[in-house]
């Protein structure tokens, strides 16, 4: 019978940590990592390309279930207007069943898994053996996106990136399909005072844990 694939759910807020974290453990591991944000990303800059309105949620569903999750660019799809267009269908209930259906797809790929988003605990794999919930301050998450935009040799302002964070918290945590918010198994890890490094030995431990327990 072949092995069941070991899947590991992480979820949390913008900037918290959760993507570096979560390709640092894929790539410790060996397993496949998805970042479920980028395939709303996806869909919304096919939308984009093709001229065709972010409001119809049967033209936003039949675009997201043709959105191929290989080779998703992050560096094209991280800007901001697309940004923005993702979190308009990222509400439709239609976009998300197409996308959570692809999602669980990726998921079973052996011989293991990342994936990082907002539900991936609680709605695309209830049943992943680790679920992580990693989360930071508003303030230091803010900072974070600001001081990597500097880094980048652009501009920002930190009040307004402040108050984009807050806006994108209240948005996630209470809409009402599949909000953000921790499954009652997670492990919580704020990383608000926590190095990248400690952080990916906590959830280390964690993991190795949990795989000694599977084998």
């Amino acid at each position: 019978m072949a092995a069941k694939t070991f899947i590991i759910a992480i979820d949390g807020p913008a900037a918290a940590g959760k993507g570096t974290l979560s390709r640092r453990i894929a790539e410790q591991y060996g397993f496949h990592h998805l970042d479920t944000g980028l395939t709303y990303r996806a869909t919304a800059k096919a939308l984009l390309d093709a001229g065709l309105p972010l409001d119809d949620e049967t033209v936003a569903e039949k675009i997201a279930r043709e959105v191929e999750l290989a080779g998703l660019d992050r560096d094209i799809l991280s800007q901001h207007e697309i940004g923005e267009a993702a979190s308009k269908i990222a509400v439709m209930p239609a976009v998300r069943r197409a996308l959570v259906e692809a999602q669980r797809r990726f998921s079973a790929k052996a011989p293991g898994t990342v994936l990082d988003g907002r539900d991936i605990g609680t709605v695309v794999c209830p049943d992943a053996p680790v679920k992580l919930y990693v989360t930071a301050s508003p303030e230091v998450r803010a900072r974070r996106r600001y001081d990597e935009i500097l880094g980048k040799g652009a501009t920002a302002d930190f009040d307004a990136i402040f108050e984009d964070v807050k806006r994108r918290d209240e948005r996630d945590t209470g809409r009402a399909d599949s909000p953000l918010k921790p499954a009652d198994d997670a492990h919580l890890l704020d990383t608000s005072e926590m190095s990248i490094e400690a952080a990916f030995q906590a959830a280390k431990s964690i993991i190795d844990a949990a795989l000694s327990r599977n084998a």
